[in-house]
């Protein structure tokens, strides 16, 4: 799951800097945080009140798997593309801006009432952008995106 996938408590941008690479969609150049590990994907962008315009993570999964992201404390609309293990693209989704957790709803309450935007089939990666981006790039299922997928795969967590 992405944007503040994971707790529901996590919020804002990640304490320290996060690595970044570079990944190519369609015709530009966009520098992405790396997602690598389980405590980083669990946080994903949640509680970023913008996104650089050439900017946003790239989710690595040891292994494929039908994702599910959703928009856990999440004040932008994003973006996200499922990616196969060779970077080509299965699905994408436009995720909007979910109310926050009320102060009288349960954790419980909060997590049931957000959607999940699925992968469908398995995907090994996600890259998620800021709202509107992948539709004004043309980006398509089947469009490969080009970045390291073996280096990255041989170093998740």
């Amino acid at each position: 799951m992405a944007c503040a996938c994971g707790e529901p408590q996590v919020a804002g941008p990640p304490a320290t800097a996060l690595e970044t690479a570079w990944v190519q969609i369609a015709d530009e150049l966009f520098e992405l945080e790396l997602a690598l590990e389980p405590r980083v994907r669990l946080r994903g962008l949640s509680g970023r009140r913008s996104i650089p315009r050439h900017g946003g993570m790239l989710f690595v999964y040891p292994r494929p798997n039908p994702l599910g992201m959703v928009m856990r404390q999440c004040p932008i609309p994003l973006d996200v593309a499922f990616l196969d293990g060779s970077g080509r693209v299965i699905a994408i989704r436009s995720m909007t801006v979910e109310p926050p957790r009320a102060r009288e709803e349960s954790v419980e309450s909060y997590e049931q009432r957000l959607p999940i935007y699925w992968s469908g089939d398995p995907a090994q990666f996600a890259v998620e952008t800021a709202g509107g981006r992948l539709m004004e790039l043309g980006l398509a299922v089947g469009d490969r995106l080009v970045f390291d997928t073996e280096g990255l795969i041989r170093r998740v967590r």
